[in-house]
């Protein structure tokens, strides 16, 4: 379907269409044992490719719909209310690919690579992190030297969501002295079936159909015209690293958390009102009241904070605030809504049975994943204004 400028009734149209597929492809026992094997079938990216999902960030010209944010964000977080592992198959496809080659890819990189990320061909995974760098990437150790036509790759990257899967590893890497800091960034297009990559899967508590590895690169040989941007671009991968790209993909924490806060309040407001203690369903006592009411509120503030942020993409406005506040806001109350779901299930909220106990392992590493609290926190101190000591 086109999804191509859809108003507020289109969009209630699509998240319908969504919610049936999800009921199709993937009922609540699919994505348990999803779950508990680690592990989701790449081959699900065609069904959202099916339903235009992909075409939803490609211009018309290469075959899309029409970049729209809004409409990416609707689908990570319809999405991620049933199965963050899906979300995170179109996070790869339509906001680590499409995006960000719409935002800097060259021409050629353009019409190479979008017509099959808009038809769900492609996942692309992002290399930033490293065992020794977080938050600061203008510190990376991993090294490329240029050799004529190509240029050569040694380093390891940590955090790489689903790089055992993707096409492409979108690689920060550094060029020359590291006292240059952002002066010898590039980033690099690397195929994941490059020779001299090994990939490691890493276990963690949550999101773990969404697997989280470990990618070194030894003396791996990719041709020059895979820098991100063409040639040109060499030694400008800082300013592509903090350029649009990165405003969009601020989205994805935000419209996850959402969709997983979500599902914790329909589970938590169902079962309120089935289960019953002292002869009455637990909503009619005041305590359960009260932490369902808040946690609707909350939602809600959510809500307000991620469509704010996605009208100053939209349109095209600075909108490095209102990206940083809602990745800072939502990941941090989607947290705070899911735990107080999981008490007000008691026990079964922390046993297996429900999907609440999932929930709580899936939203905790929200504050963290795309830029920390903290560093969210100093980033928009500097954007507001406020002088350092």
């Amino acid at each position: 379907m086109s999804t191509a400028g859809l108003d507020e009734a289109g969009r209630e149209l699509l998240r319908g269409s969504i919610r049936r597929m999800l009921d199709r492809i993937a009922p609540l026992e699919n994505v348990a044992r999803w779950d508990r094997d680690d592990h989701i079938p790449r081959d699900y990216i065609r069904h959202l490719a099916d339903l235009g999902l992909c075409m939803a960030a490609v211009p018309t010209q290469f075959g899309g719909t029409g970049s729209d944010p809004r409409v990416i964000a609707l689908a990570i977080e319809e999405l991620s209310s049933r199965s963050p592992a899906l979300a995170s198959l179109l996070i790869q496809n339509a906001i680590y690919g499409s995006m960000n080659l719409l935002a800097t890819g060259s021409a050629e990189q353009q019409a190479r690579l979008l017509p099959d990320l808009d038809a769900g061909r492609l996942l692309f995974a992002y290399g930033l992190s490293e065992p020794n760098v977080g938050s600061d990437l203008a510190s990376v150790e991993t090294r490329t030297e240029r050799r004529r036509r190509s240029v050569v790759v040694n380093g390891t990257k940590r955090w790489c969501s689903d790089a055992d899967i993707c096409d492409f590893i979108v690689t920060l890497v550094r060029t020359g002295p590291v006292e240059a800091r952002r002066h010898n960034l590039s980033i690099l297009l690397i195929p994941s079936t490059s020779d001299g990559i090994t990939t490691r899967a890493m276990a963690t508590m949550g999101m773990r159909d969404i697997k989280t590895c470990e990618v070194t690169f030894d003396d791996v040989v990719v041709p020059v015209e895979n820098v991100l941007g063409g040639p040109s671009c060499w030694d400008r991968g800082w300013q592509q690293l903090v350029g649009p790209a990165l405003e969009a993909e601020k989205i994805q924490v935000p419209a996850m958390a959402i969709g997983i806060a979500r599902s914790a309040l329909d589970e938590a407001w169902t079962y309120a009102q089935t289960r019953r203690q002292f002869g009455v369903p637990i909503c009619a006592h005041q305590s359960i009241r009260h932490a369902l009411v808040d946690a609707k509120m909350k939602l809600l503030a959510c809500r307000a904070m991620l469509d704010r942020a996605l009208s100053a993409i939209s349109e095209n406005r600075d909108s490095a605030v209102e990206t940083s506040m809602a990745k800072l806001f939502v990941a941090e109350t989607a947290c705070e809504i899911v735990l107080a779901c999981q008490r007000i299930l008691g026990a079964y909220g922390y046993a297996e049975g429900f999907q609440m106990e999932r929930l709580v392992r899936d939203v905790l590493v929200l504050p963290i994943w795309g830029g920390s609290s903290a560093i969210q926190r100093n980033n928009l101190a500097g954007l507001l204004g406020l002088p350092r000591a």
